[in-house]
């Protein structure tokens, strides 16, 4: 049975969750998700900005709520995924955008740095999918993973910035990740892909890009940094039955960057 292009971007009824939801990227896509019908829920550590960000889309009737939680162990991921199963009783989409960075030179890059970073941007979106899968998509029959990367997990660092070596390597594993778990798991119709954000203005890249606005700028074919509203349409279409023959693939959104 066919669905018209409005049925298939349609995801009324179904229930995403979103880590790191409370703001930047992750509001973002929450807000996306949330306008084309899902129930979304937000996940992050801090209770204050996840109490905003439910404000902002319950006001706009997107219907939102919270969990506190702090996912860099396995345990705390499954005690994420079964509060939401007492609390909705299924869980359709797995956003894992939470994440984090820390800019040092490559050789004097403190070791709590590395793990910090590792575990906040590769192990916790894995624990977290895990976690999901297990309960929630195997036995459903199907489910939908976006992780969020970025541009960094393709590039080198240029010298003349602060070197960030635990982020680069933390996404691009996520973008093997991607891979890998697509391939396991497009068997048990559970689909895994990847957005690789470019530079946009958020609470992470404020301070890098008072320095270096110009020079990102410079060295982007569309001229610009990405908006408000700049990651909606990918997320969108890689979370509903739009993308629903797409998997293993991580889409660039950086306004032309990581092509030059």
């Amino acid at each position: 049975m066919s669905k018209s292009l409005r049925q298939l971007f349609d995801l009324s009824g179904r229930v995403a969750l979103v880590t790191g939801g409370s703001r930047g990227l992750g509001l973002q896509i929450a807000e996306a998700l949330g306008e084309y019908g899902a129930n979304v829920i937000l996940a992050a550590r801090k209770k204050d900005e996840l109490k905003s960000a439910v404000e902002r889309l319950n006001s706009a009737g997107i219907s939102a709520n919270s969990i506190v939680a702090d996912l860099r162990d396995e345990d705390a991921a499954i005690a994420l995924a079964e509060a939401i199963r007492e609390r909705t009783g299924k869980l359709d989409i797995l956003v894992n955008n939470a994440g984090a960075t820390w800019g040092a030179p490559a050789e004097d890059y403190p070791f709590s740095a590395w793990n910090k970073v590792m575990d906040v941007n590769l192990t916790a979106p894995f624990f977290l999918s895990k976690a999901a899968a297990r309960l929630f998509f195997i036995p459903q029959g199907g489910g939908v993973i976006v992780n969020v990367a970025s541009v960094e997990g393709y590039l080198g660092h240029a010298a003349n910035r602060v070197g960030t070596v635990a982020y680069n390597a933390s996404k691009g594993a996520m973008i093997n990740m991607t891979r890998a778990l697509a391939a396991e798991w497009g068997s048990r119709k559970i689909r895994v892909n990847a957005l690789a954000p470019g530079y946009f203005p958020t609470k992470m890249t404020h301070k890098t890009l008072e320095s270096i606005s110009e020079e990102v700028l410079a060295g982007t074919p569309l001229g610009k940094l990405g908006s408000d509203f700049d990651l909606k349409g990918a997320a969108l279409l890689l979370a509903s039955d739009a993308g629903g023959h797409i998997t293993g693939q991580t889409f660039s959104v950086d306004g032309g960057a990581s092509i030059i």
